[in-house]
């Protein structure tokens, strides 16, 4: 990360898609930080860019046709000696410091950067301990008070941000008071009845609880302001709410992901396509044998340049293929890879094996896949505010007030990271899910009313669509149960396993019945083989068995196995909770919604038939 063309930081790439995406709110030692737009980053350079087809084609339904490609964070050079005065030691994800409002702890003054009373103190060298001062603090000694973000924002449900407005607050109101205000805390709690601003000039004060009643009254209207994107501030309908820099509602990130599956016939020209980028600026026969004699196209090893130049005009010659217009479309394609492994040759991205049913299971589980190479790429198309992504079925549900830009203008390009790993695709037999279905049309009506009425409560239209139904519910709840499982002894934390339900229609028309469980790393030859492992039939055996068996009873119970989805506020899961069947944020794909483990085997409450019987 760069700051006035200072280093202040470092993050994993992947962060930059997950955690701290454009539009976010990064914690550094000494202040507070948002992750500016696209406009103000470097220009990804070839070497960056991420090549994943399909995942591009539903990108630019997104965000448009203009996208031209995905590319990973600008990341500086390794060096044993970097030189902090070198513009490529400062190459990285451009910031500014959010809230601008400040406060000194000794003199309690509170202010914004642009009235000039706190002065940046770089360290070059030590960029950790870059900080604002307060200069001329009268409480201070020779050396002048470090200070620090306030910590109170407002922020509305269509993705804008914005400093508190302190001065209106506490004058209740527009005013011409030349103010010196000060934050004061009261106690130990730092409950928002103890905190009091006062304005020095005219004696003005005002408790901050009356800032986070329920009415929003006290702070008016959003002001409509984008911070990262430079947007002057406009007209918003939703009131504004108050809440703190580190909550956690703050930012959600919206992105897509892929599985690497092969979209062109032979292993050369699949080659050509993942390394498009490094052979499209190859216009002749000339400058490929000077790329070859020089050593740039090592991959391609194997073949004769002609073979290697026939690959390049077809590739640049092909008609541009239409991409998926949804993620249950993107997800067909994996189904179709996944169903049938052996017409596939394995690829550097893509390595699958079939494995006999696990013994025991053979009238639920009709296949086992193992994927001993998988790569996956995530791209950031935008984020949210308050709301959830998870409490829309798709992307397309979220239009694009709710969905913060990631640019000013329509971005040609979005950051996206890859990960190579490995993983476990489990087949569920469709006669006995079909058949399963049609016993439990009570629980989904529950569950269906359930879907509507938490919709309805957070104003989305048409709250009755897109309920994923009983199968997703299923497949959803045995992708916990095992990630809970695996984590045990596949030698993975259980936050680094992650979720992929198929639970849509096929391309042939069929229902698609699985589930994917993997897990992948940023290291180019991805993880260690300790999740296949758990593959093999007599292995997964057990842990299915014991998966199921820790579903019948939680430590939370009876209370947990007798909820139901809906009540008040409403919730999309019925027996689930963290002590049994919740996982973390990075590896549930609907933030742990839409789970009951009374659907997988029989518990304390009865009245629900479940998938995993025997009757």
């Amino acid at each position: 990360m760069s700051f006035q063309r200072r280093r202040v930081g470092e993050i994993r790439p992947s962060q930059a898609i997950h955690t701290y995406g454009v539009g976010s709110l990064v914690d550094l030692p000494n202040f507070s930080a948002v992750v500016m737009g696209l406009s103000d980053w470097q220009d990804p350079t070839p070497q960056t860019e991420v090549v994943e087809e399909r995942l591009l084609g539903i990108v630019r339904r997104q965000l448009g046709p203009q996208v031209q490609r995905l590319a990973g964070p600008p990341v500086p050079e390794d060096t044993d000696r970097p030189d902090p005065f070198d513009p490529e030691y400062t190459r990285g994800i451009p910031i500014t410091p959010f809230p601008r409002w400040m406060r000194c702890p000794l003199c309690n003054r509170i202010a914004p950067l642009e009235m000039g009373i706190f002065k940046l103190k770089e360290s070059p060298y030590r960029p950790e301990q870059t900080r604002y001062v307060h200069q001329n603090c009268d409480r201070a000694g020779n050396k002048p008070p470090q200070v620090v973000p306030v910590r109170h924002i407002r922020m509305c449900k269509n993705g804008h941000i914005g400093e508190f407005p302190w001065a209106t607050y506490v004058h209740k109101g527009e005013t011409e008071c030349p103010e010196i205000l000060r934050f004061y805390e009261f106690g130990v709690s730092a409950e928002a009845a103890d905190l009091l601003v006062q304005c020095d000039t005219c004696g003005a004060s005002r408790r901050m609880t009356e800032a986070f009643r329920e009415d929003g009254a006290a702070l008016g209207p959003c002001t409509g302001s984008h911070p990262h994107n430079h947007i002057p501030e406009t007209e918003c309908e939703e009131p504004a709410k108050p809440t703190l820099v580190g909550a956690s509602n703050v930012w959600f990130g919206v992105s897509i992901s892929a599985l690497s599956v092969p979209t062109a016939s032979g292993e050369l020209n699949q080659l050509v396509i993942s390394h498009w980028p490094l052979l499209e600026p190859i216009t002749s026969r000339e400058v490929l044998d000077y790329a070859i004699k020089a050593g740039n196209l090592k991959p391609f090893a194997g073949w004769s340049a002609d073979e290697i130049w026939d690959a390049i005009e077809a590739k640049r010659n092909a008609p541009d293929e239409p991409g998926p217009e949804s993620m249950e479309e993107l997800k067909q394609g994996e189904w179709m890879i996944f169903s049938d492994p052996d017409s596939e040759q394995p690829t550097p991205d893509l390595a699958l094996r079939k494995s006999p049913i696990p013994p025991g299971y053979e009238q639920w589980i009709e296949s086992v896949v193992l994927a001993d190479r998988l790569r996956v790429v995530n791209a950031l198309v935008g984020f949210t505010r308050v709301i959830s992504p998870g409490d829309f079925a798709d992307l397309d549900e979220i239009d694009e007030i709710k969905r913060g830009p990631l640019d000013r203008k329509r971005p040609d390009w979005v950051p996206a990271s890859e990960v190579r790993g490995e993983g476990i695709f489990l087949r569920v037999r469709e006669e006995a899910l079909t058949e399963w279905e049609a016993k439990v049309s009570a629980q989904e009506s529950v569950a269906r009313t359930a879907h509507t009425v938490f919709r309805e409560a957070r104003k989305i239209e048409n709250p009755s669509h897109h309920f994923p139904g009983m199968r997703y519910i299923l497949l959803h709840s045995l992708a916990h149960a095992l990630i809970r499982q695996f984590a045990i002894e596949c030698g993975y934390a259980a936050a680094s396993l992650q979720e992929r339900i198929y639970a849509g229609s096929a391309e042939d028309g069929s229902r698609m019945a699985g589930i994917l469980l993997y897990t992948a790393a940023a290291d180019s030859e991805g993880t260690l083989g300790g999740l296949v492992h758990l593959g093999e039939p007599e292995i997964l055996a057990r842990h299915l068995y014991q998966a199921l068996e820790a579903m019948r009873l939680c430590a939370s119970d009876p209370l947990c196995a007798e909820h139901d989805p809906g009540g008040d506020p409403p919730t999309l899961h019925g027996a689930a909770c963290h002590a049994c069947l919740f996982a973390a944020e990075t590896s549930c794909e609907r933030g742990n919604k839409y789970l009951d483990r009374r659907l997988l085997v029989e518990t304390l409450s009865r009245g629900v038939i479940p998938f995993f019987t025997s009757g």
